[in-house]
């Protein structure tokens, strides 16, 4: 039956629902056992599966994802947190060099189900390095899976899928969005982990986002209809791979697109999609591709952090300059 839960009780109900089902599955990082993570989102864990299965590490990130990377090798599926987005740079090496190469380099006889979670984005009022969004350095390497939940539905489901997966996912969880509650369905059958969905249909202009964004996307929708405008708001869910034949099939509709996302929009995801959709869509287009998300600067200090980040009026002034067109 489904249940009503914040995006992090989400989180905790699946891994606990791992650990319980499967003893190869692992459960590491800084905080994760006694404290139950910086969240709370592991809370509880330690105290019902045990430290060696719940595991508070050093303060190591490399060490944390190299010991998952061994663990993987023999047969275990850990799922590591690291504490905050801007901290995972000490493992990018461990990531990028070993685990995301490790399938290729062995000719497909090697798996890693590795899952790295990472709290990211802003919206919190943190300090610095606690509020990054740096999902496209690793959707730029080959060999990684990345997602990123908008509700405690997907929150659910996507960690077991990505536990399940054989491939190492990197799990972007919206920590702004940890307390936002929705319905879960444990019983349910869970959409395939990469492909997007429609979450509010409609004609003018599709809006695509995923994570922290999808929230804000449906707020700017619903102002819009106020104006008469229907706005399509399309949850991408996973930024590598991309569900390109959903952007399309939601443009060919629509005719306009609006990307939303809170990285800096140089270089961000939504350059690619805005490509690869102006190449499957030109002559469907009405408009070009715009795109809305963070500025090419160092995340500021927390009290500025809204001027920063995407809001209504910036998302809302891009479907206006569509729709001009």
């Amino acid at each position: 039956m489904a249940e009503k839960m914040a995006m992090a009780k989400a989180i905790n109900e699946s891994l606990r629902r791992a650990l319980d089902t499967d003893p190869k599955v692992l459960v590491m990082g800084e905080d994760v056992g006694k404290l139950g993570g910086v969240f709370r989102v592991t809370d509880g864990l330690q105290k019902d599966f045990g430290d060696s299965r719940v595991i508070d590490t050093p303060l190591a990130e490399s060490g944390i994802v190299g010991a998952a990377i061994g663990l993987a090798l023999r047969g275990y599926r850990p799922v590591v947190e690291i504490q905050f987005d801007g901290f995972v740079f000490p493992a990018y090496d461990q990531i990028v060099t070993q685990l995301a190469k490790m399938h290729a380099r062995s000719l497909g006889k090697v798996k890693m189900p590795v899952v790295v979670r990472i709290p990211y984005g802003g919206g919190i009022g943190a300090v610095e390095h606690h509020s990054e969004s740096p999902e496209a350095l690793f959707a730029h390497v080959a060999g990684l899976k990345v997602v990123s939940p908008s509700n405690a539905s997907d929150a659910y489901w996507m960690m077991q899928q990505a536990i399940q997966s054989d491939d190492p996912v990197i799990y972007f969880e919206p920590k702004r969005r940890y307390w936002d509650k929705g319905e879960v369905d444990t019983e349910a059958i869970p959409a395939p982990l990469h492909r997007a969905r429609v979450v509010r249909e409609g004609t003018d202009l599709t809006l695509a986002a995923y994570g922290p964004m999808v929230k804000l996307c449906q707020e700017v929708a619903a102002a819009a209809a106020e104006e008469g405008k229907s706005l399509e708001v399309l949850d991408l869910r996973s930024v590598s791979p991309l569900d390109f034949d959903a952007l399309q099939t939601s443009v060919e509709k629509t005719r306009r697109l609006v990307v939303v996302h809170e990285a800096p929009v140089f270089f961000g995801s939504g350059g690619e999609i805005a490509a690869r959709i102006t190449e499957r869509c030109f002559y469907h287009l009405e408009a070009p591709v715009l795109r809305v998300g963070g500025y090419h600067a160092p995340y500021p200090p927390a009290r500025l952090e809204e001027e920063y980040l995407p809001d209504l009026d910036r998302v809302l002034d891009a479907v206006d300059r569509s729709l001009a067109y």
